[in-house]
């Protein structure tokens, strides 16, 4: 099983969008998370921080500026999805990755507080 480490500057950047209202609240997870396509697209036009400003999780042992490095997508490269961040806490809970866990669940709460 792969370790992961908190990516801080994915938690202040879903913070941050959250705090700006670009967010979706109701969304099918598996339809709307970004597939290889997707991914290679935003890449085209963005730089690998950006990229990894989506991903809570940083998997150790693994190189910078690749797929790999990057885990636990909570948004579509736009927006935060609610249940990206339901999938994050609940893969992170399930597998032990505490500090994506806690970080996670945090994001969630300040989303349904900033929702209403």
């Amino acid at each position: 099983m792969a370790s992961y480490s908190l990516n801080p500057a994915a938690v202040k950047h879903a913070r941050q969008l959250i705090d700006q209202r670009q967010y979706v609240l109701d969304s099918d997870w598996g339809d709307v998370q970004s597939n290889a396509a997707d991914q290679n697209a935003y890449l085209d036009k963005h730089s690998w921080d950006e990229y990894a400003a989506w991903h809570l999780g940083l998997t150790e042992g693994a190189a910078d500026e690749t797929k790999g490095r990057y885990a636990f997508a909570y948004g579509d490269f736009r927006r935060v999805h609610r249940t990206g961040l339901i999938a994050c806490v609940y893969r992170a809970s399930e597998w032990r990755h505490k500090d994506v866990e806690l970080a996670a669940h945090d994001l969630l709460q300040h989303l349904d507080a900033v929702s209403g």
